[in-house]
């Protein structure tokens, strides 16, 4: 087994929750009130589970994370793809709550580390900002697209109000996330090495704090799967396929991709210089952007695991 201790998966769901105790072949539902929150916590202290798992699902699990962790259980959130390519690496491709309970902890048992990790309260909060900024953005790109084209007059009136709100509470939550960053030692030394790097502002500084927490503490090839801009070999027998990047975590690597953009084509000397040796070797433009964007994702990972500046000579270095 992966998972020291006994371990529990829980599907959480807006109304209720069901949870699996896989390795006693016990079952638990129960609605998601303050109630049903102390019933699931003493039968799990019942049955000695130390390890909980669940799977990220719009916010849902948050109050209940809390609450076990509150009572002694480690959590794991886990990506829901990962949980149901393993159910199907199986043979089980019925889905409903009690089974996806029982696949969550068959899965902790088999394939998660041993241990979940350290629940940062402070950097959840700092999640929750900046992806919220992002979530105005997004709009923000939608309500454009719509001014784009004629409109009646009510629309257009409507998506001006709709605009001018929209610029007015991103210049709070960027202030938020800004002030949350300053009065966090931790996350304004972190910022000050990555804003370091020539092309790397706040908003890709911000998101690499919430949302990749790990940079510098782990390998630079996992750093790079990690964000999802690790090429995969795609090889059989005598086959040789194309190497392509997959999976990884979309947001980050979208603030990435812009922020790279910026570097190679204004900002930042040493990575043009790569990305324009890149092209001259006859790499496509969107493969020489690629590989700059796995370069600054090295450099930073050995960067913040040193705990140095952004220094020119040393991040062009082979060893990076």
């Amino acid at each position: 087994m992966a998972q020291e201790g006994r371990v529990v998966g829980i599907d959480v769901g807006k109304s209720k929750v069901d949870a699996c105790i896989r390795s006693l072949g016990l079952w638990l539902t129960q609605p998601s009130t303050s109630e049903g929150q102390a019933a699931l916590l003493a039968w799990l202290h019942t049955n000695g589970v130390e390890h909980a798992v669940m799977e990220a699902s719009g916010g849902y699990e948050r109050n209940w994370a809390a609450a076990l962790r509150a009572a002694g259980i480690a959590v794991r959130i886990v990506d829901p793809k990962r949980v149901r390519f393993f159910a199907k690496s199986v043979g089980r491709l019925a889905k409903n709550d009690r089974i996806d309970a029982m696949m969550m902890a068959w899965f902790a048992e088999t394939v998660a580390p041993r241990h979940a990790p350290v629940h940062d309260p402070e950097r959840e909060t700092l999640d929750r900002l900046v992806t919220a900024r992002r979530m105005l953005v997004e709009l923000s790109i939608r309500v454009d697209q719509l001014e784009e084209h004629p409109q009646p007059r009510v629309v257009e009136q409507a998506m001006r109000a709709i605009a001018k709100t929209i610029r007015a509470q991103l210049a709070k939550l960027e202030a938020a996330v800004a002030a949350k960053i300053a009065t966090h030692e931790h996350f304004a030394a972190r910022a000050a090495i990555i804003r370091s790097v020539p092309g790397l502002g706040p908003h890709f500084t911000a998101g690499a704090i919430a949302w990749l927490p790990e940079l510098g503490q782990i390998s630079n090839k996992a750093a790079a799967a990690l964000v999802g801009v690790a090429p995969y070999d795609d090889d059989s027998a005598e086959h040789r396929g194309k190497r392509r990047i997959k999976g990884g975590r979309r947001e980050i690597r979208d603030l990435l991709y812009m922020a790279t953009l910026a570097a190679v084509t204004r900002h930042n000397a040493m990575l043009k210089a790569h990305y324009q040796k890149l092209r001259a070797k006859g790499k496509q433009a969107k493969v020489a952007l690629v590989a700059c964007m796995r370069k600054i994702i090295v450099i930073l990972n050995v960067m913040l695991a040193r705990g140095e500046a952004w220094d020119p000579a040393r991040s062009a270095s082979p060893a990076l």
